[in-house]
């Protein structure tokens, strides 16, 4: 659990400065929201199956009792968990080809948290720039969005740990490039992404040290959607991926002529909370309680993320498992 803080002084000048810091360091982060998420119709054609994530792992959940007796009244009172949620690709959240409701290891994860604690989850599709303004101002009460805990993000919000995710690459059958153990092996090379996801500003850095360094810059391609850069690398117009592993590791078995390769610095993934949210607590016990029992493998099972496990859940946690 957080440690208490301290009750600050109502002085009504200290409290506008530290708004106005939170308010340019949300500012801050917003171009950098997702680890790799596109928006709601963005699943790459190959994976667009009536069946694909339509079993049932969530609906034998049961409340447990003493755990939602953890939750404040105004929880317990309203029965409601309203989370926003970015819609994106398998396996982390996608809209089905039925036009059903959403699919995905967060959407199952949330959807058994809720019912764990006695809460039906009254759920919102957002993009990532407006989800951590969104969380602030207590239009959602919990954010999933594949988030990558970062000591800047944890400056205004708070992460509970629920799983971990990499850097991963992957490229058509016939590359040469068989293992990207470092970011300098991209140098020279055409690489597509998210535009404004961590990986961006990863590879930035990256290419000004190949140049640095005497060699030659990364060709970055920057994309909306996951399925534009899945579209730029069938044609040839990059040589390489990098994005979310689970996302790419998934696509490979759903993509013909799409070939994963690994990942680089896994990072832990968090539910976002307001920041000091008493709702942290009660998130932690339910997704440890899931970890317990046997869900959480389930759901994992399900999507084929069963390396992105982690032992227990945790508040705010390291960037890094």
């Amino acid at each position: 659990m957080p440690s208490a803080r301290p009750v600050l002084p109502t002085v009504r000048r200290r409290g506008t400065r530290r708004a106005h810091l939170r308010t340019v360091l949300m500012a801050a982060l917003l171009p950098l929201t997702l680890t790799g998420c596109g928006a709601a119709d963005d699943v790459p054609e190959d994976a667009q199956a009536r069946d694909l994530g339509s079993q049932d792992v969530v609906s034998a959940v049961q409340e447990d009792a003493r755990l939602s007796a953890t939750l404040p009244a105004e929880y317990r009172e309203s029965g409601v968990l309203r989370v926003g949620s970015a819609v994106g690709v398998p396996p982390i959240a996608f809209s089905p080809e039925d036009g059903g409701p959403p699919r995905g290891v967060d959407i199952d994860v949330t959807d058994a948290v809720a019912r764990v604690l006695g809460l039906k989850v009254q759920r919102t599709h957002v993009s990532g720039a407006s989800l951590i303004t969104g969380i602030n101002a207590g239009r959602y009460q919990v954010g999933t969005a594949n988030l990558a805990v970062t000591e800047e993000r944890e400056q205004v919000l708070d992460f509970v740990l629920y799983l971990t995710d990499g850097s991963g690459f992957a490229v058509r059958d016939d590359s040469a490039l068989k293992q990207v153990k470092s970011l300098a092996q991209l140098c020279g090379l055409r690489v597509g992404t998210g535009t404004g996801t961590t990986f961006e500003a990863e590879l930035q850095t990256a290419s000004k040290d190949c140049v640095a360094d005497g060699g030659k810059p990364i060709g970055i391609s920057t994309y909306p959607d996951a399925a534009a850069h899945f579209l730029a690398l069938r044609q040839g117009r990059v040589d390489v991926l990098m994005t979310s592993s689970s996302v790419l590791r998934y696509a490979a078995t759903q993509q013909p002529g799409l070939r994963y390769l690994n990942e680089i610095e896994r990072k832990s993934v968090g539910l976002a909370v307001k920041k000091g949210s008493p709702l942290a607590g009660p998130l932690k016990n339910a997704v440890d309680h899931l970890i317990e029992e046997g869900t959480y493998d389930r759901i994992l099972k399900k999507w084929n993320l069963r390396a992105a496990a982690v032992p227990a859940a945790e508040i705010n946690p390291g960037p890094t498992p």
